[in-house]
């Protein structure tokens, strides 16, 4: 069913095929799978009275099943109590990038960008304007990366090549556009420059791009502005594995048990009737209980419904493609009713033990291959543009300083398990096992210090 659906949604052949492929998965993504259906579903017979097929009707329900999976993983892997934090051996290193991250609101940028990944990829856009560090997302739909043949892991340039129409490019201000014609649009970014170009017709096969001087940018920073992560590992070439292919085709058949279920249920509301000949009139027949009709001796006359049989048996179809679709792409399959231990922060990571692996797996691609890389990005132009903050000036950072990421708890402790950690940490400080800054490092999460020297420093003004 699926392949079916996706023969009728348009690919471009000047398109690469990743290109098509992704532009299919963001649609089951956005719910818009269905809409080159040419049917609604409740349309049984076309304009000539032939019936349609269910294939290529358009579900009257549809379970954002796909959607569910992936907002609730990156809830778990980048909501407010579940971003990480920047660590490294300078204290004031640390709190710099964090202040930078802050004020760049790169909480909600990653958000976004694991979102938009789902499909298999996406890129984050590095810029400095003004003194200023600015991120932003974009698809990699269109997007087309070139790595270093000395150094596969190190971006060379950047592609991004689509077609616009000219009523678009001239609401942008580009002159010489017919409105009525379809245009390419370029730009490049590698290790030195923003290189845009002017549209040109996609129709004329002599037109070449030509350098958009006006809009072009040089940025000198020696390094690709963009990070592109790959969402999961497996894939296809540059992109990623999508974290919710493996349940489309089970999304799709609960759209349309479901749809054919609600139909069900309105026939039932509205039965069709059936009479059996010879009949005693030949005027129009209005169906309802005031309205009795008459047979002969040997006619019969019935309403044709549907049993609730049929629409249980459905529902409990569903559930059991649920519960199917939901483990191979390991998500949340919990229920409180099934669970016999008390509701601790365990408890709940053993509840969603599928979610927390695809999150797991997450952290890796968007978080070591995503914040740390951009983290880096922040280090080197300190280098070469004087960066602001609040309006203050930071002072340059050091690249040798190694960075990493201190991840927090999948689930919030409970306050008996709060007890029994601070008890286990005290004795360990006490036995002279744990020093004070890695125990307030440990517990730094779950009591929300995010300055963990100036805590110690309190720490030690309470001691004197």
């Amino acid at each position: 069913m699926f392949e079916t659906i996706c023969s009728t949604i348009p690919s471009d052949s000047s398109l690469p095929e990743r290109a098509n492929r992704l532009e299919v998965y963001k649609r089951v993504l956005d719910g818009t799978l269905y809409d080159n259906l040419p049917y609604q579903f409740h349309e049984e017979r076309n304009g000539t009275g032939e019936y349609v097929p269910l294939k290529l009707r358009r579900p009257s329900v549809r379970y954002a099943l796909c959607r569910v999976v992936v907002e609730d993983s990156v809830a778990l892997l980048f909501s407010a109590g579940h971003f990480p934090t920047l660590d490294c051996t300078d204290p004031q290193m640390s709190r710099a990038l964090q202040e930078v991250m802050s004020e760049a609101r790169l909480n909600e940028v990653m958000v976004d960008a694991a979102l938009r990944g789902s499909v298999g990829s996406v890129a984050v856009l590095f810029r400095v304007l003004r003194g200023r560090v600015f991120f932003s997302v974009l698809e990699s739909q269109y997007l087309t990366p070139v790595w270093r043949a000395d150094a596969p892991d190190t971006l060379e340039r950047v592609v991004e090549r689509y077609k616009v129409g000219g009523a678009d490019l001239a609401a942008q201000g580009y002159d010489d556009i017919d409105i009525g014609t379809v245009y390419w649009f370029q730009r490049v970014w590698d290790a030195q420059e923003e290189i845009w170009y002017l549209p040109w017709a996609v129709n004329d096969p002599f037109a070449r791009p030509v350098r958009d001087a006006a809009r072009s940018v040089r940025h000198d920073l020696g390094f690709v502005p963009l990070v592109w992560i790959k969402n999961l590992p497996g894939g296809e070439g540059v992109d990623g594995a999508c974290t919710f292919r493996a349940a489309i085709d089970t999304n799709i058949e609960i759209d349309y048990q479901l749809s054919q279920a609600g139909r069900g249920l309105k026939y039932s509301s509205d039965p069709t009737l059936l009479i059996k000949e010879p009949a005693t009139s030949d005027a129009e027949i209005v169906k309802g209980a005031g309205n009795a009709l008459v047979v002969s001796e040997k006619g019969d006359a019935k309403l044709l419904e549907i049993g609730g049989t049929a629409c249980e048996a459905v529902i409990s179809y569903v559930r059991t493609l649920r519960e199917l679709a939901l483990e191979s792409v390991h998500g949340n399959r919990s229920s409180a009713d099934r669970l016999t231990a008390a509701q601790s922060g365990r408890a709940l990571e053993m509840m969603n033990q599928g979610l927390i692996w695809l999150a797991d797996n997450l952290r890796i691609s968007y978080g070591v291959g995503g914040i740390l890389l951009l983290a880096d990005m922040v280090v080197k132009a300190s280098r070469l543009f004087p960066l602001t903050v609040r309006g203050e000036r930071i002072v340059p950072l050091d690249p040798a300083q190694r960075l990493t990421l201190r991840w927090p708890r999948w689930y919030p402790l409970s306050a008996d398990d709060r007890l029994k950690e601070a008890q286990a940490v005290a004795t360990l400080v006490n036995a002279g096992q744990l020093s004070t800054a890695t125990a307030v490092k440990n517990l730094a999460a779950t009591h929300g210090i995010s300055d963990i020297e100036a805590e110690l420093d309190a720490i030690d003004q309470d001691a004197s």
